[in-house]
């Protein structure tokens, strides 16, 4: 579904870093698992078309909390995936309904909608001609309907592999639309060995026009990673961090561990989310390192993504509805003396 000729033309993805930082959002898969609609494990985007209204209600908060693009939730909606749970026939219609979603609220509130690709877990590096095949014709796919919904860019985005992260810029160049490419960072390089400051580089000379990190790592541990890939590149830089915790001990949310030592990931991670504030304050670390493209990523919610807007001293719709806790009963500033006596703070 093209832009008909009299669309009012917005800013796109260039023009606005040059002004400024773009603010995404992500977290469909963990969010939208949290509030029922969506099976931990496979994580396949199956709500796209079994409650369309739940995916329609999430990108509404998140534009109402400051993003500015808005991504059609097509994460794992690849063919690879979607044969894993038998619903390889509804590929299409998943992708495209995703892409017009996401397109009424682009349209609503000015942002841009992206077309998004990620990790397919089908390529490999030791048999690289025969799965890249796999991997280009899968990305071609979706980002051919995305072209043709209107996408204003690609996002490929948790890439694990250098040579898959190329495939992905590739065939969104030859789609002539902006690539933002990110890597998953749960070890230390790319799976093929490559430093992610390196990894980044090759992904920019391949054209990318925004590269960097997102998923894996929480604000702590991705920060000085992002120091070094600001310094290897001349492109714009991105940064979608999870919400969690992560320390150099466990730099991953993958690796977290509760303190009976059982696994935290993927559904028991709720006792290392971060608060607003650290993702506001990583918000403003990012944006003094360089970074341009901040977001989030899963397990990102709508009141973290206003708290990281507001940090970047912007007023946006969902402001009106922010804590004054000067007016809470207990806490404010009104407090009766009927009150203190059981409340002693």
């Amino acid at each position: 579904m093209a832009r008909s000729p009299d669309t009012e033309v917005k800013a796109g993805l260039l023009e606005r870093l040059e002004k400024g930082v773009v603010l995404g959002a992500e977290g469909y898969l963990f969010e939208l698992e949290r509030r029922g609609y969506l099976k931990s494990g496979p994580y396949v985007p199956e709500v796209v078309l079994d409650f369309p209204d739940a995916v329609r209600e999430l990108h509404r908060e998140f534009l109402r909390a400051g993003a500015e693009v808005m991504v059609a939730f097509t994460y794992y909606g690849h063919r690879e995936k979607m044969r894993l749970i038998g619903r390889e026939g509804d590929l299409e219609p998943l992708n495209r309904d995703a892409l017009r979603i996401a397109r009424a609220f682009a349209d609503e509130g000015g942002a841009l909608l992206a077309g998004n690709i990620c990790n397919t877990w089908a390529y490999d590096p030791e048999d690289s001609d025969r799965t890249g095949t796999v991997v280009r014709e899968m990305y071609e796919e979706q980002v051919g309907w995305a072209v043709e919904e209107g996408a204003d860019m690609i996002i490929a985005e948790t890439m694990d592999y250098l040579g898959e992260a190329l495939i992905a810029t590739e065939v969104a160049k030859a789609a002539g639309l902006p690539a933002v490419v990110t890597f998953a960072s749960t070890q230390d390089t790319t799976i093929e060995g490559v430093e992610f400051d390196e990894a980044c580089r090759r992904v920019a000379d391949a054209g990318a026009e925004v590269v960097g990190l997102n998923c894996s790592r929480g604000p702590a541990t991705m920060l000085p990673m992002l120091e070094e890939i600001r310094a290897a590149v001349e492109c714009h830089v991105a940064a979608q961090p999870v919400p969690y915790r992560t320390t150099p001990e466990e730099p991953t949310f993958v690796g977290l561990r509760a303190a009976d030592g059982s696994r935290a990931f993927p559904i028991a991670l709720d006792p290392f989310t971060c608060t607003r504030f650290e993702m506001a304050d990583f918000a403003v670390a990012a944006r003094d390192l360089g970074v341009g493209f901040i977001g989030i990523c899963c397990g990102g919610a709508p009141h973290h993504v206003r708290s990281m807007a507001e940090a970047l001293g912007r007023e946006v719709p969902a402001s009106r509805y922010s804590p004054d806790i000067s007016l809470h009963p207990v806490l404010g500033e009104n407090i009766q003396e009927k009150e203190k006596r059981y409340y002693d703070w």
